[in-house]
């Protein structure tokens, strides 16, 4: 399909309310101008509900309460001359200050019934102390009853109208406080995940250094104290790169697992192969974080007792979790849970925190850690 063309002309030129009262104005000026009418105190009246109208106009954008109180004596005055008026004026009065009533929304219902009321009221007791024939007598009154039913009904949709347009508005504002207190729950989850990361790898660094003074000032181990120091750099380095993840995620601009997994198997010196199972989907930072910090953690032991050995990633999306195993071949050394890194108990602690469980160990000769998600 074609783009659609922006029509010449909007769909709505004025408001309704705005072209029903420029009509009426229109229509009480046309009667006021050719009335022919002998009594004055019909004029009187004419003149009264004129000007009411007029004053209905002017106020009812600033201040519609009382220009629903003027548009009421505007609709009462015709009533009253609706037995003695020579010409249809009065009628066309009434019909225009009736129907305008009747789809006010500032008034009640009763209120308005109460008013309309009061006006086929009077035109049936003047009507009939006047002498007028009883079909327009009873002709008038039903015109009057009839406009305030349509009227009544052009309220119902414009209230239904103001109460939609609420109602939208509170949603609007409930979608975007939820939003707010999910980026806030957002910010302080990866707030507390940076605490985690720096708590780590501040802490242990300040173990390596401590033992690097000691093998120095007490043993003059300069090759044990260098060890240390290589240990500490490799801490500082793994604890930045954790920091980053977090600081990506608080930009927002975490990559997919599979990508993140994948810049992790290249970056890796050895032979890594890595395979996703099962449909992807976007997951939560979180999950996504620790997910890619248990795999770094996996390699980095991997590259350090296991050297050159190959290694696997698979990444498996399942219905209801996301699991990665890594697993490679037993080298000379057997490692325990927590060797370099943040330690895969530190792993185990954040996984928790999103959700999720770590678990590694030897088995069929190879050392494999798996890492599972709901998510």
């Amino acid at each position: 399909m074609g783009k659609r063309e922006k029509p010449l002309l909007p769909d709505t030129i004025a408001p309704s309310w705005l072209v029903v009262q420029a009509l009426g104005t229109a229509a009480v000026v046309v009667v006021l101008l050719t009335a022919s009418e002998s009594d004055p105190w019909i004029w009187t009246a004419y003149g009264v509900s004129g000007a009411c109208w007029l004053g209905f106009v002017a106020a009812s954008p600033s201040f519609p309460r009382e220009a629903t109180g003027l548009l009421a004596v505007a609709s009462i005055a015709p009533s009253i001359a609706l037995g003695w008026a020579e010409d249809s004026s009065a009628i066309v009065l009434a019909v225009v200050t009736v129907s305008r009533f009747a789809t006010l929304t500032e008034p009640s219902v009763a209120a308005i019934m109460g008013v309309v009321g009061l006006d086929a009221s009077l035109a049936a007791v003047t009507g009939l102390v006047a002498g007028a024939a009883g079909p327009l007598v009873f002709g008038n009154v039903g015109v009057l009853l009839v406009l305030m039913l349509l009227g009544l009904n052009r309220r119902q949709y414009e209230v239904q109208a103001v109460q939609a347009a609420e109602l939208l508005e509170q949603t609007k504002l409930a979608q975007s406080e939820h939003a707010r207190a999910a980026a806030l729950d957002e910010r302080t989850r990866i707030a507390r995940e940076i605490h985690d990361v720096l708590a780590h790898s501040l802490g242990a660094l300040g173990v390596h250094l401590e033992v690097a003074e000691a093998l120095l000032a007490e043993k003059s181990d300069v090759d044990g104290a260098l060890d240390r120091v290589r240990s500490s750099r490799k801490l500082a380095a793994d604890g930045l790169a954790e920091a980053r993840d977090a600081v990506a995620a608080l930009r927002s601009d975490v990559p997919s697992l599979a990508g993140a997994l994948r810049q992790l198997a290249g970056a890796h010196q050895g032979r890594v192969t890595f395979e996703v199972v099962g449909e992807q989907r976007p997951l939560p930072s979180a999950a996504v974080v620790s997910l890619a910090g248990v795999a770094r953690e996996a390699l980095t032991n991997a590259a350090k007792h296991a050297y050159g050995r190959p290694v696997s990633l698979r990444l498996h999306f399942a219905e209801a979790e996301v699991r990665l195993r890594v697993w490679n071949e037993i080298g000379e050394t057997v490692r325990s849970e927590d060797t370099g890194g943040f330690g895969l108990t530190g792993m185990r602690e954040r996984l928790a925190l999103a959700g999720g469980t770590l678990t590694a160990g030897p088995g069929d000769g190879r050392w494999t850690v798996e890492a599972v998600v709901r998510a």
